[in-house]
């Protein structure tokens, strides 16, 4: 008897043919699905995507009978979503209206219901929030019910709101926390009993520094000259947990939001208004509770000593960004000699930081004008100054030593071990700046593997004022790994600190709240109020969603301005430099504006060109002509569309 033959992988996978996975739908109806049994995707042909929409988990079938492989949707598994926004399209009829929704990135619309009858003529072109409510079998259509109408699509308010919307979050409070917040702003008008166990700091000169623009003051300083050698300087940070309690409503609302998002001329705050903008807020000429490092330096740059604790203080004025640049240009105004000396420490800090391996990268900001309708006016790029700089160095090392703290007295005498909440940044991944290297090296810059950091900063000096900065700028953020909250300490890369924390902005980011809270545990050994590692470490995963979340979100709205701002500049033409390629598309990164658009490859006249296998060049089928990444070209503005947030180019030239 012969043995029986074991049925290898091979043929087994051979006569599998129902796979799980999630569809990618194109604009033309064809579609993709990923299953983790291939490597490549998975065609399925525009008539057999059955009912399903873009992300959904779908049952598919195999086809094998031909020599391309292709699959039809058998089931939908579980819908990604059943809410959608889009514009609102309305046809109007002898005695009714009815309309559908286009979502830009479906390939079928969504048939409003006849029974819908608040549909009105003002309505065409709104942007609204779309429920699926069901798909009968014999429309090629879903149809849908409105929830909710934003207003016209491209207007400054409907794009914020809808936003939110559409990443599930919360652009009001609960009225319940509102009352609360209220209830804790009056309580706080007898707040006797909080001055006595704090150290005064009133009568010492104090002031914030912020943009122009801003409502919510985490951070003042105070600057005292002790002797001829050595100045006292307080760093003092909103004492937001004395009034957020643990596990109140109001600190489930701010955890659940985990950060404010920031929008040009709007804010969405952590914490109600009545906290953020006033009791929180360090305003001047009032007496605000404080959590501070405190320390003494000399002249070099040199700690002496610090202190670490709750304060009272009283800010004497708020300074915006500009005025204190304007007084350390002119050396001279207000309170001159504090805010020099401040800039005098602030250049040793940077300097050893640097000296220290931190990485150096000073990345312009996109910033607009609105009128008062909130269109985009006026586009200008945001310089960081020495003002900027003088704060961001003070943060830093306020941040460092608070951490350094816990971690260098853990387990010592009068204190105990606690786990803490840490801002770490993991260490580059190679094959990333191995990719930058390769990149770059076509445009005449080098870089040594071997010396990461220094070749980074060479790199960022040497393309600093140059056509391509903005590239290589953004080139070199990609390859780093994203910072990150954690309660395991790998130290942070990009600042080559040991030790980091975020303690200095608690009204705007609840990470600044655990950190506050960890402290003032460990200064008042409360072993009893701390809970679990992984209580924390889950508080730090989701802080840092959110983080990542609201920083999307904040870029998408300042690309919705980059386009709607453009939109009067069509027809003009525009230098460039090649940023991306795509089989279809090369992106070209807008010098003027620092923005992207896009150029189809079908619409370049001189001739047909194809993606180079390195994925960072094109060929002319003909001339053989090379387009590679940081090219100059000349390009004109052919079209915007606000929904999509797209900027289409026309080739003119490459310039040389």
């Amino acid at each position: 008897m012969k043995p029986e033959k074991r049925k290898s992988k091979h043929s087994f996978k051979r006569y599998k043919n129902i796979f799980t996975g999630i569809i990618h739908i194109t604009n033309q109806g064809f579609a993709f699905v990923k299953i983790k049994e291939y490597k490549k995707e998975i065609y399925i042909p525009k008539h057999k995507t059955g009912k399903s929409l873009v992300g959904d988990l779908v049952k598919i079938k195999l086809n094998r009978n031909r020599r391309k492989l292709e699959g039809e949707v058998l089931k939908i598994i579980k819908r990604k979503r059943n809410n959608f926004i889009g514009i609102l399209k309305l046809n109007f009829k002898p005695n009714s209206i009815t309309g559908s929704v286009i979502i830009h990135y479906l390939h079928v619309d969504i048939l409003i219901m006849e029974s819908e009858s608040n549909l009105k003529k003002e309505h065409q072109n709104n942007k609204v929030l779309v429920k699926i409510v069901s798909w009968p079998k014999n429309f090629d259509n879903p149809l849908g019910k409105i929830i909710r109408i934003f207003g016209k699509s491209g207007e400054y308010k409907t794009e914020i709101f809808s936003l939110l919307e559409e990443r599930g979050l919360s652009f009001e409070f609960p009225k319940k926390v509102e009352n609360e917040a209220e209830e804790i702003f009056v309580r706080s008008k007898s707040y006797h009993d909080d001055v006595i166990i704090r150290k005064d700091m009133r009568n010492i000169t104090t002031f914030t520094i912020d943009p122009l623009d801003a409502k919510d003051f985490d951070d003042a300083i105070s600057v005292r000259k002790l002797n001829s050698e050595i100045w006292e300087i307080g760093i003092h940070i909103s004492d937001v947990t004395h009034y957020v309690k643990e596990d109140s409503l109001l600190d489930k609302e701010a955890y659940d939001r985990a950060t404010s998002i920031y929008f040009t001329g709007k804010v969405i705050p952590m914490l109600p208004k009545i906290l953020s903008n006033d009791l929180c807020s360090l305003q001047p000429k009032k007496d605000k509770l404080s959590f501070s490092f405190v320390f003494n330096i000399n002249k070099e740059g040199k700690i002496l000593k610090n202190w670490i604790g709750k304060t009272i203080i009283q800010s004497n004025r708020k300074f915006t960004y500009d005025e204190v640049q304007k007084i350390i240009d002119e050396k001279k105004g207000d309170f001159y000699e504090e805010i020099y000396v401040l800039f005098h420490f602030s250049k040793i800090l940077t300097k050893n930081r640097l000296k220290n391996g931190a990485i150096y990268l000073e990345k312009d900001e996109v910033k607009f004008c609105l009128d008062e309708n909130k269109n985009p006016t006026f586009l200008y790029l945001e310089k960081c100054n020495e003002a900027h700089k003088l704060i961001e160095e003070l943060m830093l090392l306020t941040n460092r030593k608070i951490s350094e703290f816990i971690n260098n007295n853990t387990d010592k005498k009068n204190y105990m071990n606690i786990p803490y909440i840490y801002r770490v940044h993991d260490k580059p991944d190679y094959e990333k700046i191995f990719f930058l290297k390769k990149i770059i090296k076509p445009l005449g810059y080098s870089f040594d593997l071997k010396n990461l950091k220094y070749s980074i900063n060479l790199l960022l000096k040497q393309a600093k004022g140059k056509p391509e900065q903005n590239m290589i700028e953004n080139l070199v953020l990609r390859a780093m790994s994203k910072a990150k909250y954690s309660t395991n300490n790998i130290g942070h890369y990009g600042l080559s600190f040991l030790y980091y924390t975020h303690f200095t902005s608690p009204i705007r980011r609840y990470s600044d709240i655990i950190a506050h809270r960890l402290l003032y545990y460990f200064l008042k050994m409360k072993k009893n109020r701390v809970k679990t590692i992984d209580f924390y470490e889950k508080q730090s995963q989701h802080c840092s969603d959110k983080e990542r979340l609201a920083i999307d979100i904040e870029r998408e709205f300042s690309k919705y301005l980059q386009v709607k701002y453009l939109k009067k500049f069509l027809g003009k033409e525009f230098d460039g430099i090649i940023t991306g390629f795509t089989d279809w598309s090369v992106y070209v990164d807008l010098l003027s504006f620092k923005t992207e658009g896009m150029v189809k490859l079908r619409d370049i006249k001189e001739d047909y060109y194809i993606l180079n296998s390195n994925n960072y060049s094109i060929i002319g089928r003909k001339n053989k002509k090379i387009y590679q990444l940081g090219d100059k070209v000349k390009v004109k503005l052919l079209n915007v569309n606000i929904e999509k947030k797209q900027i289409k180019l026309d080739w003119i030239e490459k310039k040389f």
